[in-house]
C-alpha cells in the first residue's frame, strides 16, 4: 500500500471517527448545543408534559414582557388612607378620669369640718387591658363595651351609664398601650418592634423608620407586606423612586425588610461562567451579556444564546407554538431563544429585562466540537505513530 493511500485511509478514518465521537457525546462540553435544546422542545417526560418551551426573542415576545407590571404594592393593596380616628380594640390599656361638677359626689372627696373642700372633684380609675370580651369596668357604670368604639364614644358611654348616679358627669378616656392600632416591623432593621400608628396615618418608610431604619444596601433591600392572607413585596428603590408606592400602612400590618442580593447566572461559551449580581431594578440582556465577558470567539456559537427562567402560565400563552400539555402547569419553564448573527439582535438584547436568578446560556459552535474531537485524536493516536517512526529508523 502506497504512503498516498495510506494517508488518505488515516484522513477518512479520522474523520469518520469524529463523527462517531461528535454523534456518541463523549466529547467534554459544558452544555447542551443548540440541535439539543431544540430536541428537548419537543421532548416529553413519562407523564406526558413537554420538556421546556421555545420562545424567540423577537418584537411581540418583548412587548408581551414590557407589559408585564413590575412588582408594586399600590397595584396590589390600593391607595387605603386611614380613618379620622382610631378605635379601641381588645388588648389596649385604656386610663379612665371621671370629673363631678360639685363636691360630694360619687368620685369626688367629701368637705372638711371647717366647710372647705380639700378634695378633688374627680377620680382616677387605674389602668385596665381592655378583656376578650371587648369590656373594661367603670365603677358605678359597670361592664362597659369598647372594643370597637373610639375614645370619645367610650367617653360619652360613660357619662350616659353615670346619669343620675354622679353630679353631672365627664370623662376622659386615654389609651395608655395601644396594640390594637400598630404594625409589626421585623427583618433587616435596627429595631425590630411593634410600632404604634399616628392618627394622620403612617406610610411604610415612616414605619421602618421608627424601627430604626434598614441596615442592608438600598439596591438588595425588599419590603414585604402582609396584610391579612395576602403579602406583596416590591423593591426598596421603587418606594423611593417612586412616592405613590409609599402606600398607608394599615392597623396589624407586617412589614418584613429582607435583605435578597439579585444575581443571574453565566453558563457555557461565555467569557465568564459566573454567578454575576445586578441592582434591584433591573439590568438588560445587553449589560448582562456585557458583564459576563461576552461570548467566547472561540467556542460560542453566536446563535445559541438562550435564557432560561420559568414563567406563569398566564405569560405563555400569549407566545405561539407553546405546547397543550405545557399550558396545564401553573409556572412553564421557559427557554428566550435569540440568534446574535442578526444585527437586531443588539436592539433586541437592550429592551429584554433580566430578572432574579435567570441562567445566560451559550451553546458552543459545532466546529469547536469537532476540533475537540480532533484534539482527542491526536492525543490518542500521538503515541503510536511516534511507535511507527521509530520503527521505520529501526529498519
Amino acid at each position: 500500500m502506497t504512503t498516498t493511500r495510506l494517508d488518505l485511509l488515516k484522513r477518512l478514518s479520522l474523520v469518520a471517527l469524529c463523527g462517531a465521537l461528535t454523534a456518541c457525546g463523549i466529547t467534554p462540553a459544558s452544555g447542551p448545543s443548540r440541535d439539543e435544546m431544540v430536541k428537548g422542545v419537543s421532548a416529553t417526560s413519562q407523564e406526558g408534559e413537554g420538556s421546556f418551551a421555545w420562545v424567540e426573542i423577537d418584537r411581540h415576545t418583548l412587548d408581551v414582557l414590557a407589559r408585564r407590571a413590575p412588582p408594586s404594592l399600590r397595584g396590589f393593596f390600593g391607595d387605603y388612607r386611614p380613618s379620622a380616628s382610631q378605635v379601641i380594640g381588645v388588648g389596649d390599656a385604656l386610663q379612665i378620669t371621671v370629673w363631678e361638677a360639685a363636691s360630694g359626689g360619687l368620685f369626688s372627696a367629701g368637705e372638711s369640718a371647717g366647710g372647705v373642700n380639700p378634695g378633688s372633684r374627680s377620680s382616677l380609675i387605674p389602668e385596665q387591658i381592655v378583656g376578650h370580651d371587648g369590656s373594661v369596668t367603670v365603677p358605678y357604670a359597670g361592664r362597659l363595651q369598647v372594643a370597637g368604639r373610639t375614645q370619645q364614644q367610650v367617653e360619652a358611654a360613660i357619662v350616659e351609664r353615670l346619669h343620675g348616679k354622679a353630679i353631672e358627669p365627664q370623662a376622659l378616656v386615654n389609651v395608655t398601650r395601644n396594640v390594637t392600632n400598630t404594625v409589626t416591623v421585623t427583618g433587616e432593621v435596627a429595631n425590630g418592634a411593634r410600632v404604634p400608628l399616628n392618627l394622620r396615618g403612617d406610610r411604610i418608610l415612616d414605619v421602618v423608620a421608627q424601627a430604626g431604619g434598614y441596615r442592608s444596601p438600598v439596591h438588595e433591600t425588599f419590603i414585604s407586606v402582609t396584610r391579612g392572607n395576602r403579602t406583596a413585596r416590591a423593591p426598596l428603590q421603587a418606594l423611593l423612586a417612586n412616592p405613590g408606592e409609599n402606600i398607608y400602612v394599615r392597623p396589624g400590618d407586617i412589614l418584613t425588610v429582607e435583605s435578597r442580593p439579585q444575581t443571574f447566572t453565566v453558563a457555557g461559551a461565555a467569557g465568564a461562567n459566573a454567578v454575576i449580581p445586578f441592582d434591584a431594578r433591573g439590568i438588560t440582556l445587553e449589560e448582562a451579556i456585557g458583564k459576563s465577558g461576552g461570548l467566547n470567539d472561540n467556542r460560542a456559537d453566536p446563535d445559541g444564546l438562550f435564557i432560561l427562567r420559568y414563567e406563569p402560565t398566564t405569560l405563555v400563552r400569549e407566545f405561539p407554538n407553546v405546547s397543550p400539555e405545557l399550558l396545564r402547569q401553573p409556572q412553564i419553564p421557559v427557554a428566550y431563544h435569540l440568534n446574535m448573527k442578526d444585527p437586531t439582535a443588539l436592539f433586541a438584547a437592550r429592551r429584554f429585562a433580566v430578572r432574579d436568578k435567570d441562567i445566560i446560556y451559550i451553546s458552543n459552535a459545532p466546529l469547536a466540537e469537532i476540533g475537540k474531537v480532533v484534539q482527542l485524536i491526536q492525543m490518542v493516536a500521538q503515541p503510536a505513530v511516534q511507535g511507527m517512526a521509530v520503527s521505520r529508523i529501526g529498519h
